[in-house]
């Protein structure tokens, strides 16, 4: 930082604080994808529903406090929905 600026140096340590809360939030999203596709793919049906019901949870935790967008969620939870259904359909 070039200037400093009360005001500019607390922004900037407000926007660290955030960046690294977000960071978290993101990377949890992530693994708990990840997660519930390895439960897919090893055809857990209980586990993987669990899993799924967690995942959407933090994708709609994470869409309201803007850390992804509304549809970047949407579409995610769209697609593990779609994985389930075609993974653990009654054939």
């Amino acid at each position: 930082m070039a200037v400093k600026n009360a005001s500019a140096v607390k922004r900037h340590k407000q926007s660290e604080v955030r960046r690294i809360r977000n960071k978290a939030v993101k990377s949890s999203v992530r693994t708990g994808a990840k997660k519930y596709v390895t439960s897919v793919q090893a055809k857990d049906q209980a586990k993987a529903g669990d899993l799924l019901h967690d995942l959407i949870k933090d994708l709609d935790t994470a869409a309201r406090k803007g850390i992804i967008s509304r549809n970047a969620a949407a579409r995610k939870k769209s697609r593990m929905q779609k994985l389930f259904n075609a993974s653990f359909a009654a054939k």
